[in-house]
């Protein structure tokens, strides 16, 4: 007889062997109680069938002897078992099936698998004790990580614990992000590749998908069910000595109930229980006593399991070491398919720089490695790194508002905040009513620091019902430091920032969309509203029908006069679109953010950093800005982004989309008809690409005519992003200003579509070298073509790149203006110019200054002006032509001629009508030339215009020379001072 408590005790009596015994108990408890009835269910549970393959024991020799042939034949079934095909293709579909990347990982490549990229997060031992702590205020100390004490690795997880038991049940827990199924996914397929060896058989299940079955089913039927390949395994289970591990991930998925009275004891396989039923037995080591288990969970979930079941409690501390962080990087980043397939022109070189600039800033701040603490923030730096730098072509998959919201698909899709709560409210929509209410408010104020007044404010704590407080509750355990995090900066160490600051502009921008940003007047009318139509719809229905009995005809004209009210309120929300419109015009169009870095220089570096000093810390730090902000508002009313987010419990209606685009047109395509600075119209470029409305934004590009991107570092993504915007429509542009924009040849190719429609191109400080002049002939001879206007000034053309563009020149039909002023060319890549002009019959001006030319190609160019249909205007100056060479020139008219040479500030005794023309020119090129041949050629320029000032009597022509020598005089001053 036993004592009703003394479960110890009881759970040794019961089958842990090899051998399952018939027990007669007797329970020294009074019959109705609780312990009455656990002993019965014990009794009926232990009575009712006997596993295959054990017999009774009863006492005496021959049944002794019987056991021990049951035992070296359950090790025979064991060997046969381990090595079985069964568990062989077992292994295979495990393996194919946890190596399958989701599409967000496909967009780096087949090279990365969890084989090749894989870095294991801390594991720190843990007690059911700091589990069980009181949960903390919303105070920075106890939102710190704590330190990684009692580190154990993954596979030591089943070792005996401090008391030499062995550990059966293993809860793995961690906050969102930390990286639970990525680690579970990884420890499968070291299964299946042998690197496990400690498991014969591991079985996996998904508590979500346990979750949606409710109908009974035992244990064996449920293993065959998911895994048919284990069919001949199954028979044996719990009959042998074959080591097999259970894998329940997301148990906060499931709502157990570890009462007797909630959920009865079970220890049969082949019995038909729910689901739930048969995890609670598998943990209580009432069902398969020597199978081990592992569970992972969010940590408001922990406490579901009573203590006693679990042997060890394991908590994922992510990457709590930077180091971790640099090893995750490299791996990632180094990888040969990261930059691309297609990726001409990459080299390990440019992939190697990105690391080492990454780690530099992950030594230097400290907030990006305190965000990067979490696996799944590495992942989105990785992420947004491959689409700055790799991205070849921008499909409408690949956008930065994309990336974000795939991001919190792969960390929030499906989940409820909790499970046993009757609202049942997404995760991701708890975070958008009260995170995102916290970002818009620092959106608005300008602020990326929030005190503990403002997180309570913004989650109105004393507000809250017991039901919301409990939702609070496991919000602030489970994903709060996933979004926020203690700042580190100097100074600040009492307030919070969010983890990633561009995610605070895209939860505000969802908050705006969702229609959260509402008053409270607002609320209830929507409330009244909905209420009011649904009884005055069922209440005319009624009378109707009555009506026709009874004369109470004017009653349903009451009714609907009821429903006045939800047409009038309807209105009233149409007019919530109109001002989410004008939130994102006002946003995107600030005037005090024109002359900022565009978007996607800002947020690399945020992810890279600034090479140079660092700002001190007492220095004031400059205004926050939030210019994704507007732009996350437009891509996330794309139709692929709001299907994803409607799968996060999000939803964004079609109607309410038409009508938000419908309302912008009023205000973004007409405030965007404005002239922007060069930064400024690339974000405004990269809005109409995440919006991903093709109709609006051929709308929006129609006006632009002219378009300034000058000085804006044109990465091969901006410049698909410009090809796809404008790849919209197929109007001629009037002028593309393309110059200082690290161009290159990969940039000319991925911007052809666009350049063929431009009548005047800029595309002088570019760098551009013999390899782009053969992309930029290619252009000229396009049947297509309408460029009139091309400015290649200030690039390496050198002579082989003349050779192209005389190609160029002699079979195009639209170019009227060329500039090759400083591109080197000689007088090798001038004659070859010369040699194919006769073939042109459209050229007007041709402009040749500063590129070394000597007389003989100077006066061979002239030649064949002169003989030239169109080419009127030809500029020499600052090239290394002889006193006779300047005679002749000088001697040109434009009556007799047909050519005029720019050479000089004077025509014989008067000044040139070009003098401020070439000055012009001369002083927005000094940064890009060679000072001292300009100042000397600035000298021979002031004494010309003496010795022609002296040569005239002509009193007016005397102060116009004096007037040109003054201006020369000052740029010669400036020039020897540095200060132009």
């Amino acid at each position: 007889c036993l004592a009703w408590g003394s479960w110890a005790q009881l759970h040794r009596s019961l089958p842990t062997g090899r051998v399952t015994r018939a027990v007669c108990l007797c329970a020294a408890s009074v019959p109705g109680t609780p312990g009455s009835y656990f002993l019965r269910k014990i009794l009926c549970a232990s009575s009712i069938s006997h596993p295959r393959g054990s017999v009774c024991y009863q006492g005496g020799s021959q049944d002794h002897s019987v056991q021990l042939r049951s035992s070296r034949h359950g090790t025979s079934q064991l060997r046969n078992v381990a090595s079985s095909d069964a568990i062989k293709k077992h292994q295979k579909s495990l393996a194919a099936w946890f190596s399958h990347q989701p599409n967000e990982e496909r967009q780096f490549g087949p090279s990365f698998s969890l084989d090749a990229v894989h870095v294991d997060p801390v594991i720190r031992e843990s007690s059911l004790e700091q589990i069980l702590k009181p949960s903390p205020d919303l105070t920075i100390q106890n939102q710190l990580q704590q330190p990684c004490s009692q580190v154990i690795s993954l596979q030591n997880l089943f070792d005996v614990d401090a008391c030499g038991r062995q550990v059966k049940n293993v809860v793995l827990y961690g906050t969102v992000g930390t990286g639970k199924s990525t680690l579970i996914k990884k420890m499968v397929v070291d299964w299946c590749h042998g690197r496990l060896p400690r498991f014969e058989l591991v079985i996996p299940f998904s508590c979500e998908d346990l979750s949606h079955s409710h109908s009974p089913i035992s244990l064996r039927r449920l293993i065959t069910k998911k895994y048919q390949h284990l069919r001949e395994v199954v028979p044996v289970l719990g009959t042998s000595n074959l080591k097999v591990l259970f894998i329940l991930n997301g148990l906060e998925r499931l709502n157990l109930d570890f009462r007797l009275a909630g959920t009865e004891l079970c220890c049969d396989p082949s019995e038909p229980v729910p689901p739930s039923a048969i995890v609670v037995n598998l943990l209580r080591k009432y069902l398969l006593p020597e199978a081990s288990i592992i569970i992972t969970t969010r940590p408001s979930a922990v406490r579901r399991i009573p203590g006693k079941y679990v042997g060890r409690y394991a908590e994922i501390c992510g990457f709590s070491d930077t180091n971790l962080q640099k090893l995750y990087f490299q791996m990632r980043l180094s990888q040969p398919g990261c930059s691309g397939e297609s990726s001409v022109g990459s080299s390990p070189g440019e992939q190697e720089n990105l690391v080492e600039m990454l780690s530099r800033n992950l030594e230097r701040h400290n907030q990006i490695a305190a965000a990067c603490f979490l696996p799944s923030y590495c992942w989105l730096v990785c992420t947004t790194l491959h689409f700055l730098y790799f991205s070849r072509t921008v499909p409408p998959s690949q956008t930065l508002t994309g990336i974000y919201t795939s991001f919190l698909r792969l960390n929030f899709s499906g989940e409820v905040l909790d499970s046993t709560d009757s609202t049942n409210i997404s995760m991701m929509k708890y975070v958008a009513k009260t995170v995102g209410k916290l970002a818009y408010e620092g959106v608005m104020s300008r602020k990326t620091c929030f005190s503990e007044d403002d997180l309570q404010q913004c989650f109105e704590v004393e507000m809250k019902t017991e039901s919301e407080l409990n939702l609070l509750e496991v919000f602030r355990s489970d994903v709060f430091r996933f979004f926020l995090t203690p700042c580190v900066q100097p100074g600040k160490e009492h307030t919070f920032v969010f983890t990633i600051p561009a995610m605070q502009e895209y939860l505000a921008a969802l908050y705006v969309v969702l229609g959260e940003k509402k008053s409270l007047a607002q609320r209830l009318g929507k409330e009244l509203s909905e209420v009011i139509g649904k009884v005055s719809e069922d209440a005319v229905i009624v009378l109707n029908i009555i009506s026709k009995v009874l004369p109470l005809r004017f009653l349903p004209v009451l009714f609907n006069l009821l429903k006045i009210f939800p047409r009038y309120f309807s209105r009233l929300s149409g007019k919530d679109r109109d001002a989410i419109a004008h939130t994102m015009a006002e946003e995107l169009f600030k005037e005090e953010d024109y002359y900022n870095d565009d978007v996607l220089d800002q947020i690399n570096f945020s992810i890279l950093g600034v090479e140079g000093p660092m700002r001190h810390p007492d220095e004031a730090s400059e205004d926050e800005v939030f210019e994704l902000f507007p732009i996350f508002m437009g891509g996330i009313l794309s139709r692929r982004n709001r299907a994803i987010l409607e799968q996060l419990g999000c939803s964004i209606k079609n109607l309410a989309a038409f009508e938000i685009a419908k309302a912008m047109k009023k205000t973004v395509i007409r405030k965007g008809r404005r002239g922007l600075p060069p930064s400024e119209l690339m974000d405004y470029l990269f809005f109409l690409h995440e919006f991903q409305n093709e109709r609006f934004t051929a709308e929006a590009v129609r006006s632009l005519r002219t378009i300034n991107l000058s000085s804006v570092k044109m990465t091969p993504l901006k410049c698909s992003v410009l090809a796809s915007v404008m790849g919209t429509t197929c109007h001629e542009v009037e002028e593309l200003n393309l110059s200082s924009c690290n161009l290159d040849t990969r940039s000319l190719r991925i911007l052809l579509p666009v350049l063929l429609r431009c009548k005047a191109l800029h595309l002088q400080l570019n760098s551009l070298g013999s390899d782009a002049c053969k992309e930029i002939r290619d252009l000229l001879l396009h049947d297509k073509c309408v460029v009139s206007r091309l400015r290649l000034a200030n690039n390496p053309v050198g002579e082989q790149g003349a050779q192209y563009l005389a190609e160029a020149l002699a079979g195009n039909r639209s170019l009227t203006h060329l500039s090759l002023l400083h591109t080197a060319l000689g007088d090798q890549g001038v004659e070859v110019i010369a040699q194919h002009l006769a073939e042109n019959q459209h050229l007007q001006e041709l402009n040749l200054g500063y590129n070394s030319l000597t007389d003989t190609a100077a006066l061979r160019v002239v030649e064949v002006a002169k003989k030239h249909t169109t080419l009127d205007k030809v500029h020499l100056y600052f090239n290394d032509i002889s006193e006779d060479g300047k005679r002749v020139l000088h001697n040109l008219r434009m009556d007799r001629d047909g050519v005029r040479a720019l050479v000089f500030l004077t025509a014989g005794t008067d000044v040139s009508d070009y003098w401020s023309h070439i000055l012009n020119v001369v002083q927005r090129n000094l940064p890009f030339w060679d000072r001292e041949r300009v100042l000397q050629h600035l000298a021979l320029i002031l004494q010309d215009l003496e010795s022609s000032r002296r040569q005239t009597a002509n009193p007016w022509r005397k102060a116009k020379f004096l007037r040109v020598e003054s201006e020369v005089k000052k740029m010669l001053g400036k020039l020897q001072h540095g200060t132009l």
